[in-house]
């Protein structure tokens, strides 16, 4: 497996060794002892589910502490433009977001640290996973609008489908201090 990291401190990149024969392929999708040698050594203790349509944007969402979450994501099915946003105030890109492609047939996938906002579109249909560092915690959930004016995240799409819950989060505040 390959780790890369990005420009963005903490996130890491995981590109699976693929192994081909006739019947199709194999590869390992998480090993714990390798993940920790590289730098992802969090306990995951909660994995979800999502189908999507093509066009559709789930997000931008976080939980606040103390129930911040980081999350390792993929794509079972499918392809995504999957969006993360830094929101650690003390961090030197904080207000920054980046965009990564992850796809089901090259088996790569997102570690997001906690104290950023997650989100993504599916480019086709896509069965989306995600193992997250904590629960689910209803009071700690949160997120920013998808479309906010401060970020202007291209998301690669003229009128994507969007839940009425995500139309009515609020606009991200640079003054504001939701992870230090």
């Amino acid at each position: 497996m390959q780790f890369i990291k990005h420009q963005l401190p903490g996130v890491i990149e995981c590109v699976p060794t693929k192994f081909f024969d006739e019947r199709g392929h194999f590869y390992e999708s998480y090993n714990q002892n390798l993940f920790s040698a590289n730098g992802i050594s969090e306990n995951f203790v909660q994995d979800n589910y999502s189908f999507s349509i093509a066009g559709v944007v789930r997000g931008l969402h976080f939980q606040k502490d103390p129930h911040a979450q980081g999350k390792l994501v993929r794509c079972m099915t499918g392809k995504v433009i999957d969006v993360i946003v830094d929101l650690r105030k003390s961090s030197p890109t904080f207000g920054q977001h980046e965009k990564y492609e992850l796809d089901a047939d090259k088996g790569n996938m997102l570690y997001v640290p906690p104290g950023f906002a997650h989100g993504f579109i599916a480019l086709e249909e896509t069965i989306f996973v995600y193992k997250c560092t904590d629960f689910w915690n209803k009071g700690a959930e949160s997120g920013i609008r998808w479309n906010d004016p401060n970020l202007a995240i291209d998301w690669t799409h003229e009128n994507p489908i969007i839940s009425d819950k995500d139309q009515l989060l609020p606009l991200f505040d640079l003054n504001e201090t939701i992870f230090n």
